[in-house]
């Protein structure tokens, strides 16, 4: 099983460094990652395997959107099942 996590904010340092610190946390695995800045604006986007997530995926969303909060930060974490069919065509 796998999840994106997007984020999106004004870059500062040290925001991988948090996303992946929680993402740690929860025992959710970063598999890829891609991220940029554009013209002060930080944009990441993740692909994680939760297959030995320690918290509900729930409970993970919420603790994505709540590191968000406290950055300045919009963090979402969907389950790709979701992610896949909201993009298909």
């Amino acid at each position: 099983m796998k999840a994106v996590i997007s984020v999106i904010g004004r870059d500062s340092v040290g925001i991988i460094a948090k996303v992946s610190a929680e993402c740690a946390a929860c025992g959710v695995n970063i598999l890829d990652i891609s991220q940029t800045v554009l013209k002060g604006y930080f944009t990441m986007i993740m692909i994680t395997d939760i297959q030995t997530i320690t918290v509900p995926f729930t409970e993970f969303i919420d603790r994505m959107n709540a590191l968000g909060k406290e950055n300045g930060l919009e963090i979402h974490a969907m389950h790709e099942d979701i992610f896949n069919t909201m993009h298909k065509i």
